[in-house]
């Protein structure tokens, strides 16, 4: 069981939410809440029997256990409350799918906890991850929100505003070593490792954290230099942290180099990930792949 966590409720910096409107300030205020109520909610259940539950299955096709029904109940009360003030949104969430608050979008796409093998094993890395998009595409998404469980860090991006952690702009760190991958991410079973092997190879190390969402904020933060997923993933789990590498100027495609902007938010959408801060870098990587055997 995780013990040692911070204290909830950090303060955000300043300089990121004097950037935003009064509108996306207010959806960065909810997802805040949202974050803490959802730490509060499952800290005592991480890597617990009882927390490992199952209940059912859940919107987006997993097993639902404990541990997240109560984390999504948590997150849905400050929506709830959100929706009791006057506002009209829908929402997307990974267990109970889609809710309707009176509009179609705005749209909250909720995952409450990413990563949940993790939580439910007791290992400390996963996240909430929320988002809000203004269409059904990955580039209708306005503003995405991450914040860690274990340790309480936030990072959120607005497009067209940059990314921020814990407040502060976020600036990725420059490469290890020009013209080589040094700290590869991986996000994919075994099954899939074999169709990344050239990368690996030909990388210096491999990280797997088992959240999509915390694995692309660092991405975003140059600590993991390329990021990729073989097998085809919900772009609902990653679209916030996306938005981040986008907007720090980054490159996001597929496996295979298509853009992935236009595909949907739905929880149907999949698509495999080839993701970095630095242009150069994913171009590395994209050519590592396409002259494989």
């Amino acid at each position: 069981m995780w013990r040692r966590w911070p204290a909830v409720g950090r303060e955000r910096g300043g300089l990121a939410v004097a950037r935003l409107s009064a509108d996306d300030r207010a959806w960065l205020a909810t997802f805040e809440a949202i974050a803490d109520g959802v730490r509060r909610a499952v800290a005592p259940l991480m890597g617990t029997e009882e927390g490992r539950d199952e209940l059912g299955i859940g919107a987006g096709g997993d097993r639902t256990v404990r541990l997240d029904r109560l984390a999504e109940v948590a997150a849905m009360a400050e929506l709830e409350r959100l929706a009791d003030c006057g506002r009209r949104f829908s929402v997307l969430s990974e267990e109970a799918g889609a809710i309707d608050f009176g509009a179609d979008y705005p749209r909250v796409l909720l995952d409450p906890v990413d990563g949940s093998l993790n939580a439910k094993q007791g290992v400390p890395v996963a996240a909430v991850t929320c988002g809000l998009a203004d269409g059904p595409r990955l580039s209708d998404l306005r503003l995405g929100f991450v914040a860690d469980l274990a340790t309480g860090e936030r990072w959120h991006a607005r497009r067209g505003e940059g990314a921020f952690r814990d407040g502060r702009p976020l600036r990725p760190l420059p490469p290890i070593r020009l013209g080589y991958v040094q700290v590869l991410g991986v996000e994919a079973s075994p099954r899939r490792l074999a169709q990344v092997l050239p990368l690996i190879e030909r990388c210096g190390k491999v990280r797997m954290l088992g959240s999509i969402a915390l694995a692309l904020a660092y991405t975003a933060a140059g600590g993991i230099e390329v990021l990729c997923g073989p097998r085809a993933g919900r772009l609902f789990d990653a679209a916030a942290g996306l938005l981040m590498i986008g907007e720090v100027g980054g490159i996001v495609t597929s496996l295979d180099g298509s853009p992935i902007d236009d595909l949907g938010l739905g929880l149907e959408s999949r698509s495999t990930l080839l993701c970095s801060a630095h242009p150069e870098l994913h171009a590395l990587a994209l050519r590592t792949l396409r002259q494989a055997p």
